[in-house]
């Protein structure tokens, strides 16, 4: 791979506008000595405008996702990509989320240009755990934990019975729920046809991969690889 298209899988800019900034002296390696078209040294010594490439493909991008933001770039208002610098947008490969999260659900996202990873993570024979923590509109009636678990429960408007999920009660109006699969809202309208509504919805952790404390909301970083295989473990 040539420097440019190097540069325009990142983002950077198209192919021409790469070569332009190679030109114009913008990327150099840590001896700050300026590259050429054609020069490609390691990844990690590549500087642009004298900061670090972003990392190379394959990604996967920790994400604190906030309230009121969508997980997809079509949608109207806020996306998460507006949380990301505008050139991760431009990746080739695209960076997409591993499983969505809806626009008022805040938590652990993961987002990666690996789609082999992101069909591994989110297929319920992965193992992979997702667990949520809820606030609830009324107190629980304490048949919900039996409901959720029994593998009968089917959603409004679906006829695939749901597989079964843990409630984890802490209070009279706050859980923990773990599921095997994330359909569309589902977590929402399991307590729905329990006959509640939740006020307030956030993933905590996905397989072994907690949501960090010292992340806060809006805050994203590269994941490291001990983290990536904290997910299976």
């Amino acid at each position: 791979m040539k420097l440019v298209k190097l540069l325009a899988n990142l983002g950077y800019g198209s192919r021409k506008e790469s070569q332009r900034l190679i030109r114009s002296g913008a990327v150099t390696d840590e001896a700050g000595h300026v590259l050429s078209e054609n020069d490609l040294p390691p990844h990690d010594q590549i500087l642009f405008r004298g900061e670090e490439l972003d990392p190379p493909s394959p990604l996967v991008i920790m994400l604190h996702k906030p309230d009121g933001y969508t997980c997809s770039s079509e949608d109207p208002g806020s996306t998460i990509y507006d949380l990301l610098p505008p050139r991760y947008a431009l990746r080739n490969p695209g960076l997409n989320p591993i499983g969505r999260l809806d626009k008022d659900t805040t938590g652990l996202l993961l987002l990666t240009d690996d789609g082999k990873l992101l069909h591994k993570i989110i297929h319920p024979k992965s193992g992979c755990l997702k667990v949520y923590h809820a606030v609830l509109d009324r107190p629980l009636e304490g048949h919900e934990t039996e409901l959720f678990a029994s593998g009968t429960l089917v959603l409004n408007n679906e006829n695939r019975p749901l597989l079964p999920a843990k409630l984890e009660i802490l209070n009279e109006k706050e859980a923990l729920i773990t599921l095997h699969e994330g359909r569309y809202h589902q977590v929402r309208r399991m307590f729905a046809a329990a006959g509640n509504h939740v006020l307030d919805l956030k993933r905590i952790s996905i397989g072994s991969l907690k949501l960090p404390d010292d992340l806060d909301e809006g805050d994203w970083r590269a994941l490291q690889p001990e983290e990536l295989e904290s997910i299976f473990r």
